[in-house]
């Protein structure tokens, strides 16, 4: 998908970068065709981490909460049923397959 991405971008635009726990298992790395647009469209990529904004959190909590209540933002999970289930489903968290969050209830309560 990223280089779909680069292939069109804008001048000056920028992409953020995280979770790419699905290219963690790969021995041979997706190749880039597109990766030439970053120079003459002077592209940015920055890596984040969710913890380079703890400070933030509390305020972004609030606003998400609201936005749920309001039926702006809805997420989806990929629900899989009992423990026995857990290795599949992580097998294919790491190779793309889920959608969403990925999930794994082991008892209903």
């Amino acid at each position: 998908m990223l280089d779909a991405a680069l292939g069109n971008m804008r001048v000056f635009g920028r992409i953020a970068a995280c979770g790419m726990v699905s290219l963690h298992s790969l021995s041979d790395p997706q190749k880039l065709h597109n990766l030439y647009n970053l120079i003459p469209k002077r592209i940015k990529i920055q890596g984040f981490l969710q913890s380079d904004y703890l400070e933030s959190f509390p305020h972004f909590l609030e606003h998400v909460t609201n936005y749920y209540r309001q039926g702006k933002i809805v997420y989806i999970e990929d629900m899989n049923e009992g423990l026995e289930s857990a290795p599949s489903a992580l097998v294919g968290l790491f190779s793309g397959k889920n959608v969403g969050k990925q999930v794994i209830r082991v008892a209903h309560q």
